[in-house]
């Protein structure tokens, strides 16, 4: 029997070391702890598909709370069934002791364990929507007092219409005149059509 870890946070600015500190305790190796920086909302994640390739009947698995594994209902429900039911693999939530698989393999412990799994994962959807809602609200009332989203506009040197003109004649190579406003090709060619020197590019 081999014992793993499972650890997840959301984004790259997150910070694991709630959980890897939880499977250090445990005597987990930490060649056996995978780890992704990635949306729960599924189970596409590279570090969680190289775990479960991995895993073994009657090997165990860790993971600190249940919205570490997911944060979609039916996916976790999917999941723990395919895990613990199909494959034969042990689940220890480290804090929810009633989800233990190796614990009350009786009929009663079964009930009890699919009842606190059912909960737990309706908790984690429904916070993950929550989360979503108010990133949502927080975007609409910042956009209300007119802050912009999205990266900053250039704005154009005080001289390009001079250069622009230059541009227009011949005088000055487009390169050049990329290279001295900072501009892309096609926010070249918009700022030009706002002044009305080229049209259709």
């Amino acid at each position: 029997m081999a014992i793993y870890g499972y650890v997840r946070i959301s984004s790259a600015d997150q910070n694991e070391d709630r959980q890897t500190i939880a499977m250090s305790g445990l005597g987990i190796p930490p060649e056996q702890i995978f780890m992704d920086k990635q949306s729960g909302k599924d189970f596409e994640r590279p570090a969680y598909k190289a775990l479960a390739q991995k895993l073994m009947p009657d090997d165990l698995l860790y993971i600190k709370s249940i919205d570490r594994l997911g944060r979609n209902y039916d996916e976790i429900q999917n999941q723990w069934r395919m895990l613990t039911k199909e494959r034969g693999i042990n689940i220890a939530v480290i804090d929810m002791p009633l989800l233990d698989t190796r614990n009350g393999k009786d009929l009663m412990g079964t009930f009890l364990a699919d009842i606190v799994l059912q909960i737990l994962s309706f908790v984690a959807q429904n916070e993950r929507e929550s989360i979503r809602k108010r990133q949502r609200e927080g975007i609409a009332a910042a956009k209300a007092r007119g802050v912009r989203f999205g990266r900053p506009i250039k704005k154009p040197p005080e001289n390009f219409a001079v250069l622009a003109r230059q541009w227009e004649q011949g005088k000055l190579p487009k390169s050049e005149l990329m290279k001295q406003t900072g501009f892309t090709e096609s926010t070249l060619y918009r700022r030009l059509r706002e002044c009305a020197i080229v049209k259709g590019k």
